[in-house]
């Protein structure tokens, strides 16, 4: 470690390991040559960013849960394009709220932490992206033009209440962190990599924010992987039965159409049910959306005997990830 490092690390309140020190750098590295303004890096209005509610760019793709039913193909034209619009616009929503929760969490989390952290330097990194992030998210809702709610009402309610568990469960906290990151970040990548055209403007929405969101979901598991090394048994089995219900509650919030959405689209309820999650298909989604958490939770010591059953009980088990974001169509 460097001079600085070495310093930084004997100011901790317990160990912590070079390899944590080096990834905090080169984050935080990254994050100041690497980076994207919401006002600067989107050009809002480009003609080919203009908004025609008629689009066929809108209607969702085939990798979409709810754009591959036979209910959503069967719709008129004019139907699939508004459902698209507001799915869309729905997404970035959720995706907003979440940042949100995250910067007050991460906020509450850094609040009484100690000086020459590089910790510290990165998370504000980190919060200073995701405002961006709540910009360019907020920026696409309003471009769209469909009055979306985001995540269903009780989580916006309880969000504040949320954002306290980063400062006095830290743990907990970034495990919430990360079930509001990777399932978010694998559909947007799925969509991305399946190659259908999609409006512009969505794409480059996603494209900065899968850019980011790299390195904001790198820390999080360089983080709970460095704070793993100090549970108490206690506290490695507790968190071991949390980290899948966490996971798969919070993967409903981003995923799955809120009450008002399906209320407002009129989605079928049975078609709600089949997709979320009770076709092969779907349970197939569901389950390659944890590839990479199930690798973490083997990384943390979080898989056990009891743990396990919960995670094929959830829905969410399968074979890890042997590489973060390993496509599934590479997996063994």
């Amino acid at each position: 470690m460097t001079a600085t490092a070495d310093r930084q690390a004997e100011m901790l309140p317990h160990a912590t390991s070079p390899d944590f020190q080096e990834t905090l750098r080169i984050l935080s590295e990254a994050s100041v040559h690497q980076h994207f303004d919401a006002f600067v890096d989107i050009a809002w209005d480009s003609p080919e960013f203009e908004v025609d509610p008629m689009d066929p760019r809108w209607v969702l793709p085939e990798v979409d849960s709810l754009g591959g039913t036979d209910w959503y193909k069967s719709l008129p034209f004019e139907r699939q394009v508004e459902i698209g619009r507001y799915r869309q616009a729905n997404i970035m929503k959720v995706g907003l709220q979440f940042e949100q929760l995250l910067i007050a969490g991460v906020m509450n989390h850094l609040i009484g932490m100690g000086n020459n952290r590089a910790e510290f330097r990165y998370s504000t990194h980190e919060v200073t992206e995701e405002c961006h992030h709540t910009q360019m998210f907020q920026e696409g809702v309003n471009r769209i033009g469909s009055d979306v709610q985001g995540g269903p009402t009780w989580f916006v309610k309880i969000a504040p209440l949320l954002s306290l568990a980063g400062r006095g469960l830290p743990n907990i906290f970034f495990i919430g962190i990360l079930a509001g990151e990777e399932p978010i970040d694998y559909l947007q990548k799925s969509i991305l990599r399946s190659g259908d055209q999609m409006h512009p403007m969505v794409t480059r929405i996603m494209q900065i924010h899968v850019a980011e969101e790299a390195r904001h979901i790198g820390f999080a598991h360089s983080y709970l992987i460095e704070r793993s090394k100090d549970y108490t048994p206690v506290q490695r089995f507790a968190i071991s039965l949390a980290f899948p219900v966490i996971m798969r509650v919070l993967c409903d919030v981003i995923m799955k159409p809120s009450r008002k959405m399906q209320k407002d689209l009129g989605i079928p309820r049975s078609v709600v049910r089949e997709v979320y999650w009770k076709s092969e298909k779907s349970e197939k989604l569901l389950r390659d959306t944890f590839g990479d958490v199930r690798m973490l939770a083997d990384e943390l010591g979080l898989m056990n005997r009891f743990s396990r059953p919960l995670w094929r009980m959830l829905g969410i088990a399968g074979k890890p990830s042997r590489f973060r974001s390993e496509p599934k169509s590479a997996a063994v």
